[in-house]
């Protein structure tokens, strides 16, 4: 029995059914299907403008993309595995729509840079979609930070409190991890905006088509300079992924102080009530979880990074069937990243900021023990010796229960005689903070200019 499929004519059997399932793709390719006919548009134009097709088969074939195009917006298109992947869907449905002439379509073309073509304008429209959701988020951590400028905090190391800083701050370092990750995607986009169609299999064509025109029409930035790295490259989806896992860990970071914050022993941040849940069993909970699956979607995300890699690393020249494992990955990344960014960005804007706390962890921690020794230093202590000195003090402090500020000249003096009564206001934390002067420092002046360099970046966006 002969196969009916569109490849079948060297074919005296047709493939088992399981065969068919296994190979097919069109289950979670079909989200292809837009950019699968604004690419098939474009060829079809680009083989009329050569007169590789007469203007009355060009009118015909782009007629009938289009009527598919209405009807994919209508949600009126069916697709089928018997037919395998959407490419051979979109060319049946052509072929019904218009008849045998659907077959010209394919002239120069091969599935080989077709499927690549099509991930590439997809993946275009999906970087464009992610950056304006971290420009969102940026803006949110933005307008916190604004509002926090003289919130103030114990800064940790080690998760122990290290010095005082703004909260904002804080945030601001999630402002640059983040303007980091949309450089990246941005990158990621640079390695999408280039056009494989024309590449055919992987040799090219004997037609004289024109890619420059092709590639103008998809409005990439140029074409592919090999026909081979045309059809096999999927570089531009690892510098997709690899954005996205970077992404999700910074998120994550954030999640999971955000889950150690709202906790009952931190108690320096809430939660609204619309990104918690509570216990089955235990009435009182409050439980973070927005926060916690984030953090554990991050797993998910790096997954999908370290499966193409592993799918490409033995790969050899040009075009296997293996690349058709890239597609899931990619879209369940898509999927994950702009629903956690969009979910954090609204939690992160609710997110009640307890000033009163935050402040009275400074209280008693020894944090200022660094404005002391820098005290010390500036009076011509060498910064070593001033280093151990402050050390015994703070040991002295917590044998018998007395922070720095709390304890009287008398008793700093017996440690180092320089010390004097300015000391005091050193100590002080909101003082310590607004001491310090150096460039992206958490002084209070320093963060304002940040502020304002991150407002003026945003806005130009």
């Amino acid at each position: 029995m002969a196969t009916n499929q569109m490849w079948g004519g060297r074919f005296e059997k047709g493939n088992r059914s399981d065969v068919v399932a296994f190979n097919a793709s069109i289950a979670f390719d079909q989200r292809l299907a837009k950019h699968d006919l604004i690419g098939s548009i474009a060829h079809a134009k680009m083989l009329t403008h050569t007169k590789i097709l007469s203007e009355l088969d060009g009118t015909q074939i782009i007629g009938g993309l289009e009527k598919l195009q209405e009807k994919l917006m209508a949600g009126k298109l069916v697709f089928s595995d018997t037919f395998e992947d959407i490419h051979m869907n979109i060319e049946h449905l052509l072929q019904q729509e218009i008849g045998d002439v659907a077959g010209k379509l394919h002239t120069a073309r091969s599935r080989n840079d077709q499927t690549a073509t099509d991930m590439h304008l997809f993946m275009k429209d999906e970087i464009v979609t992610i950056m304006s959701l971290l420009d969102e988020l940026m803006e949110v951590v933005v307008t916190k930070a604004e509002m926090n400028v003289n919130t103030l905090m114990a800064g940790y190391t080690h998760l122990q409190h290290a010095q005082p800083i703004s909260y904002a701050h804080y945030l601001m370092a999630y402002y640059e991890m983040f303007t980091r990750d949309r450089e990246r995607f941005q990158s990621a986009y640079n390695s999408a905006d280039q056009s494989p169609l024309g590449a055919a299999a992987l040799a090219g064509t004997t037609f004289p088509i024109d890619r420059e025109y092709s590639a103008q029409a998809l409005h990439f930035a140029g074409n592919y300079q090999n026909s081979i790295d045309a059809v096999s490259d999927r570089d531009y989806l690892l510098d997709f992924l690899h954005a996205s896992a970077t992404l999700m860990m910074h998120l994550s970071r954030f999640c999971e102080e955000i889950i150690q914050w709202n906790s009952y022993e931190f108690g320096y941040i809430e939660i609204s009530d619309e990104f918690a849940t509570g216990s089955s069993i235990m009435p009182q909970k409050k439980n973070p979880d927005v926060a916690e699956l984030i953090r554990g979607k991050t797993g998910r995300v790096y997954g999908s990074l370290f499966s193409l890699l592993t799918t490409l690393k033995g790969l050899p020249l040009a075009y296997d069937k293996d690349l058709q494992e890239d597609k899931e990955g990619v879209f369940d990344t898509i999927d994950t990243l702009k629903a956690c960014v969009s979910l954090f960005t609204d939690m992160l804007a609710s997110i009640q900021v307890k000033s009163d706390k935050l402040q009275a962890s400074l209280k008693d921690d020894f944090s200022n023990a660094t404005e002391l020794a820098d005290y010390l230093a500036d009076k011509g202590l060498p910064f070593r010796q001033a280093h151990q000195v402050v050390g015994k003090l703070v040991h002295y402090g917590i044998a018998n229960n007395v922070p720095l500020q709390k304890m009287s000249l008398t008793q700093l003096q017996e440690f180092e005689p320089l010390i004097a009564d300015d000391v005091y206001d050193v100590l002080d934390p909101e003082n310590a903070v607004a001491r310090r002067i150096s460039l992206g420092s958490t002084g209070f002046d320093q963060v304002k200019y940040q502020i304002k360099q991150a407002k003026e970046t945003l806005t130009q966006k």
